[in-house]
């Protein structure tokens, strides 16, 4: 079977801020999430749209786009298609410490499931929609659960994750229970579900909030140690010790973020 999407090469660069290098021949192409563009060569050509890849019309883009919207991405896409004679790079970087997954989809049957946020780039031919968790847990209460990015094609695509990442590659039956925020991603063949923590003491004193997922095999799992939802948290908790008020903890996380003006 001839495969439908840019078959690119990559290289990731750097340890707990890292970044992609795609190579593209001429005339192949990568779509990214707006924003996380890092740098690319003479001859590479960029172009922002609604639709992205595979856009049907005016229409079924700004379905598209709205669609994304759900899942906290960017309203447009951006397509960066080498246009020139030779071999040239383009390059993204993460919007936070932590790792990035190359996930060849042809591996995981052609559709893989992550959290919002979590998508970087990927070859021309990829899908990325929104796929509604239908279970009746997770649409109450499973927050980063419910709403979830559905990568389809059979070519390259690039997640981003906080910390480090741990996989796990559940047997039949084999079930996980995981921190909410704490799920990248997973194979369709995966059962996602919220469960309640139990124990009243568990609930009221263990700082770990009411729900976890639960995952249940066979299939691919990701795991982030570090969610960004946590990071800031604690970075805004830090900053108002003593006294401190929301306002002063923007200019808090401004220095931690490099601001020496």
């Amino acid at each position: 079977m001839t495969q439908q999407s840019d078959v690119i090469d990559y290289r990731l660069v750097g340890d707990d801020m890292q970044g992609v290098i795609v190579t593209l021949d001429p005339n192949e192409q990568v779509v990214a999430e707006a924003g996380n563009f890092f740098y690319m060569d003479d001859g590479i050509d960029m172009q922002t749209s609604m639709a992205g890849a595979g856009g049907k019309g005016f229409f079924g883009g700004l379905l598209k786009a709205a669609g994304r919207m759900l899942t906290g991405e960017s309203f447009f896409v951006t397509t960066f298609t080498n246009l020139g004679n030779r071999r040239s790079d383009v390059a993204f970087a993460a919007p936070y410490p932590g790792k990035i997954i190359p996930l060849d989809l042809k591996t995981v049957g052609g559709t893989f499931l992550a959290q919002k946020d979590s998508f970087l780039c990927a070859a021309r031919g990829t899908d990325v929609s929104v796929a509604l968790n239908r279970k009746l847990g997770a649409g109450l209460f499973g927050g980063e659960g419910f709403i979830l990015q559905k990568l389809s094609g059979d070519g390259l695509a690039f997640l981003h994750a906080g910390g480090a990442i741990v996989e796990h590659r559940l047997q039949p039956g084999q079930k996980l229970r995981v921190d909410t925020g704490c799920v990248v991603g997973f194979e369709p063949s995966v059962n996602f579900d919220i469960q309640f923590v139990g124990g009243f003491k568990n609930a009221l004193f263990g700082g770990e909030g009411l729900w976890f997922a639960t995952l249940q095999g066979p299939g691919l799992v990701y795991l982030q140690t570090l969610p960004f939802a946590r990071l800031a948290n604690r970075i805004v908790a830090s900053s108002q010790v003593g006294g401190g008020t929301r306002e002063q903890s923007g200019g808090f996380l401004g220095q931690l973020m490099g601001d020496n003006d």
